[in-house]
Order: C-alpha cells, then structure tokens, then sequence
C-alpha cells in the first residue's frame, strides 16, 4: 500500500533532498511538508503545511492521524542560535510533535534525523552531542512501534539548498577532499534522504543507524 509521509525541516539541506526524493518515490502517495515557509519546489503529490508553532501541534491531529510516517529533519546549527534556543528547537520542539503524533496516531513511524557523535550518556562537553543525545532518549521512552534514529556524518549536498549559510557556501569546495580523506564519516543528501525513506517505509531491526550503516542500508534497498 503506498505510503503517506510527513516531512518537517523541508527547506533544510537534509529535508529538501528527503521531499526530493519521497516525490521521486513510488511507494510514496502523498508527501506533507510541515514548513514555515513554503519550499521552493513543487509537485501535485506534496501537501504544504504552514506551521508557526512547533509547540503546539493541535491543529494537525488530523494530519498526524492520516499519514504513516514522520521524518523529522528539522534542525539548526548550534552556532547559529543560543543555548536555549538550540535546546528549543533539538529537544523540545521533538518531543512535543512526536507525542502529539503518538496521541493522534499511536501507529505511526517515527524516524529522527540526529547526527554522527551524539552522545546518549548525556554527559558531552558539546551541546550538539548532548542535547541530540537527550532527544534520542526519550524518544526511545515513547511507545512508537517503529522509531528510526539515524546518526550521519558530513552531509554532502548534491542539490543547491535554498538560503545556504555562508560558511555552507564556503565548504562546498571541500567535500570531494573530505570524502577522499574520510570517507566513513561522509554521506550525500541523495543516500541519506533514501535511508531515512527506506526506514519510513519498512522500519528496521535497529532503533540507531549510524552513517555506513545508513550507506549499506541505500546500497542494499537498490
């Protein structure tokens, strides 16, 4: 039966390439991007959602209750924000959408976009590992029946991401250097918006994936 997904962080490097690809997908009927701002592309299966507060998600229950998966890719740098903020949006903004998605359909998969490092002792000096860590716990507390957590590495771009930061903007030269030099800890939007697609759809015998996992994952899909 084909599959009905909700994307949140559509405009990000991560989530663009996720509705990218959901759209390319034919398992995939409808794809519901929950944005601030609408994204640049469009497509009669994607569905675009404007929501201004990740806080309160009453007004999506019956969307919640109408969709089969949630990959949750949105995210901020932590030098891009406070502390606080950075907690907001990492931890909060998480667990309040997933409960609520839980509450509305007790069914529905969850799959979180956390990164290579996080730290689940919660004990790390870095906020990124720490706080990503915290939201990978209790999410792990929540009676979802198939939750993914997936840790990449360096996200390389293969599409422009719309309002690119400028230190973004610088790296891009870079990446094929960093993947030649460490290819493990690398992995292109393309295969991880497929990995996490792949476990929306058919869930996994692993809650964590770490980046090769998530490579050979795409490599043993095709």
């Amino acid at each position: 039966m084909p599959k009905r997904i909700i994307i949140t962080g559509a405009t990000g490097l991560a989530g663009s390439e996720a509705v990218r690809q959901a759209l390319l997908d034919e398992e995939i009927s409808v794809v519901t991007a929950i944005v601030r701002r609408p994204p640049a592309i469009q497509d009669p299966k994607l569905n675009i959602v404007l929501h201004d507060n990740f806080r309160d998600y009453s007004s999506l229950t019956e969307i919640f209750a109408s969709h089969d998966a949630c990959l949750w890719c949105l995210g901020i740098s932590q030098t891009q924000v406070t502390e606080a903020e950075y907690i907001r949006i990492t931890y909060e903004y998480v667990i309040t959408a997933a409960q609520a998605m839980l509450h509305a359909n007790p069914g529905i998969g969850f799959v979180f976009l956390s990164g290579m490092g996080a730290d689940s002792q919660e004990k790390s000096s870095t906020l990124f590992a720490r706080i990503k860590g915290k939201t990978e716990n209790n999410l792990k507390r929540l009676p979802f029946k198939k939750l993914a957590i997936v840790r990449p590495g360096g996200i390389i771009p293969v599409h422009k991401k719309e309002n690119a930061a400028f230190f973004e903007k610088l790296l891009l030269p870079f990446y094929p250097i960093i993947q030649y030099l460490v290819p493990f800890a690398m992995i292109s939007s393309v295969v991880l918006a497929k990995a996490m697609l792949h476990l929306a759809k058919h869930g996994s015998d692993k809650t964590i994936l770490e980046n090769m996992t998530l490579k050979k994952l795409v490599g043993a899909a095709k």
